[in-house]
Parts: structure tokens; C-alpha cells; sequence
């Protein structure tokens, strides 16, 4: 202890430990509504069980994926949107499982601030919350840290992680895909969870007055256009999987159409998407004029109206179009998959762009 009189306390340097403790009850009730079989509801303890057999899994494959919202939570943090940002989180890593086959079945989150609003933290793991309810997994746990001087007044930053399971055996890996496949791609909700920083670099070099009717849709505010949450395809892909109906499936992040396809595909494959197949959303037409961007950057930054890709037997076409629809996507018939070098060519009326096999983007015509 100092020779000093002040008895120093972590609130006064900038860490409450009452506000976590208030911020773990206020979510308790929140992780419990995602309880799942096999596994356990409760928060508070060093780590979260979970049961693969009591989920039903005889010889399961474990497959693991993290990620972020990236500067998406700019907008979310500048204009007060914090209830579906935790969504994102949760869609960024379930959509990443379903691809390799995998049933997500729990998930934990990091939410780390300079200093902690609980009002705010309540909100974004309410978001995480919900979207663990629409993948099917439990909210078994997280971390919460408060970091006073690692981010600015207000900031946050969020991470995500994910387990799934797979029965060993039946692991999507692309190696079934082949040519003649037909590409079928199921319609984003927006944005997503990529491209951000060029969104945002959009907004603040044009002025856009993100409180205001979007040019493109009089009926919502452009910042609601922008941050709606990246959309969950757990349960209307999963049961296709299980049928043995998909043989390969890309989830389009970043990198766009261009690079996300390439990493489904064998060797001798080739993806050609035809851009004119779909009418492009009326947001990504406005980021595009805003910008100028030349359709090969928009086909490598952003999905394009296309959040899933889906290679499929041209004679089970009908039938899995006929579900999803059912299952309430929108299915795009985008390409085929052709005999050829690895990678992916983008063509349609504004031109041809392709990625090799290292996924480098290249302007053909």
C-alpha cells in the first residue's frame, strides 16, 4: 500500500464489478430461453457442457467457428441500433458451420467495452439471444470485459464462437461437387456483415443522412436498410442437408461471389455465375451508383443479393428449390459448374471477371 490516504478501488479506475454482476442476472433469463437438449442453461460458472449425445449424436464430427460484426457496429453504436447486431454475430459463425454440414449447438459470446452500459449490453445479448433461438443452439456462455482506455466512451466490440456437429461421414468438404452441378443462391437480407468500411466511407464522403428515407425506399430510414441483420439459413438449409440433397454449400462474406465460391469446389471445377439471372436489391444498386464501383469490386466486397450458395444435382433442382421456398427463401438459380481450372467466373451485361485457384480476382473483359 502507498504512503499516500487514498484507498484506490477498481470503479475508480474504471471497471464496475456491480454492473457485471447486474448484467450476468439480467441475461440469465435470456441464455435460458435458447436451452437446447444436451445442453445446460445456466450462466456464471468457468465454462458451458454440452452433451453431443444427449443431442442425439451417435459419432459426431465437431466443427468450431468465431467471428466478428466488424465496423458494421459503427453504425449500430452511432444511431442507437443495438438490438440485432447480436444477430449478426450469431449468423457470421452458424452459416459458417452449416457449410461444412454441421448443426450449430452452442454458442458463447465476448462482449468487451471501455465501460459497461448495461442498458447497451442487455440489448446486443438480447440480438445474440435471438439469433440463437433462429440457428437452433444454446447460449451456454461468454465473457464480458470492460476495458477502460481500450475503447473509446460508448465503443464496443463483439466475437463470436460457435460448435457445431456433424455425424462422421456426412461432412460437406465440396468434394461431391462436379460439373453440371447447378448453383442455386438464396437471397440476402442486406448488407450482411461485410463491406462496412466501404459503406461507411460511402456515407461520410457523400453526406448521406442516414435518419432520412432511403433514396431507394421511401418506406425506411437508409440506416435501417443498412444494419439489418445478416440473415440465419440453419433451418431451411440444414434438412436438405441431412436429405443428401446439397452437395456443396458457400457462404458468401468477404470476398463477394468471387472468392466464397472457389473454396466448395474440387479440383477440375469451375463456378460461372450469371449476374443477369437475378435482379440486383435496389440497396446494393445504391451503394454501387453512390460509388462507382466497378462491378468486379462489387463482386469480390460484396454478397450481391446472394448469402448462400448452393451447388446441386440438376435433377433434384425442382425439389430443393420447391423447399426452401417453403421454408421462406428466396431461391436464385445463379450458374452452373462447368469442367475447368478451380475457381469462379462472374459474367453477366456489365462484363466477365473471374478468380483463379488462389481466389486473386482478375478483370477478363
Amino acid at each position: 500500500m502507498s504512503g499516500g490516504k487514498t484507498s484506490y478501488t477498481y470503479e475508480q479506475a474504471g471497471v464496475s464489478i456491480e454492473a457485471g454482476n447486474a448484467l450476468v442476472k439480467a441475461i440469465a433469463p435470456l441464455a435460458k430461453a435458447t436451452a437446447r437438449p444436451g445442453a445446460t442453461s445456466e450462466l456464471g460458472g468457468f465454462g458451458g457442457f454440452f452433451d453431443p449425445r444427449a443431442a442425439g449424436y451417435v459419432d459426431p464430427m465437431l466443427v468450431a467457428a468465431n467471428d466478428g460484426v466488424g465496423t458494421k457496429l459503427k453504425l449500430a453504436i452511432e444511431h442507437d441500433r443495438h438490438d440485432t447486431v447480436g444477430i449478426d454475430l450469431v449468423a457470421m459463425c452458424v452459416n459458417d458451420l452449416i457449410v461444412q454440414g454441421a448443426e450449430p449447438l452452442f454458442f458463447l459470446d465476448y462482449f468487451a467495452t471501455g465501460r459497461l452500459e448495461t442498458g447497451v449490453a442487455e440489448r446486443v445479448v438480447a440480438g445474440i439471444a435471438a439469433g440463437c433461438k433462429l440457428a437452433g443452439c444454446a447460449l451456454i456462455g461468454g465473457e464480458t470485459a470492460e476495458m477502460p482506455g481500450m475503447y473509446a466512451d460508448g465503443d464496443y466490440d463483439l466475437a463470436g464462437f460457435c460448435v457445431g456437429a456433424v455425424e462422421r461421414g456426412e461432412q460437406l468438404t465440396g468434394d461431391k461437387v462436379a460439373p453440371g452441378d447447378v448453383l442455386v443462391g438464396l437471397a440476402s437480407s442486406g448488407v450482411h456483415s461485410n463491406g462496412y468500411s466501404l459503406v461507411r466511407r460511402l456515407a461520410a464522403d457523400f453526406g448521406w443522412k442516414l435518419d432520412r428515407p432511403a433514396l431507394f425506399d421511401q418506406e425506411r430510414l437508409l440506416i435501417d436498410a443498412l444494419i439489418e441483420p445478416t440473415r440465419i439459413y440453419v433451418a431451411s438449409v440444414l434438412p436438405l442437408i441431412r436429405a443428401g440433397l446439397v452437395r456443396g454449400l458457400a457462404h458468401i462474406t468477404g470476398g463477394g461471389l468471387l472468392e466464397n465460391i472457389p473454396r466448395i469446389l474440387p479440383d477440375g471445377a469451375h463456378a460461372m455465375i450469371d449476374t443477369d439471372a437475378w435482379a440486383q436489391p435496389r440497396l446494393m444498386a445504391f451503394l454501387q451508383a453512390q460509388g462507382r464501383i466497378e462491378p468486379a469490386e462489387m463482386a469480390r466486397t460484396f454478397n450481391c443479393g446472394v448469402g448462400m450458395v448452393l451447388a446441386i444435382a440438376p435433377d433434384d433442382v425442382p425439389a430443393v428449390s420447391a423447399r426452401l421456398e417453403d421454408a421462406g427463401e428466396s431461391v436464385l438459380r445463379v450458374g452452373t459448374v462447368e469442367a475447368g481450372q478451380r475457381g469462379c467466373t462472374v459474367r453477366g451485361s456489365q462484363g466477365t471477371w473471374s478468380a483463379k485457384e488462389d481466389w486473386e480476382a482478375v478483370h477478363l473483359a
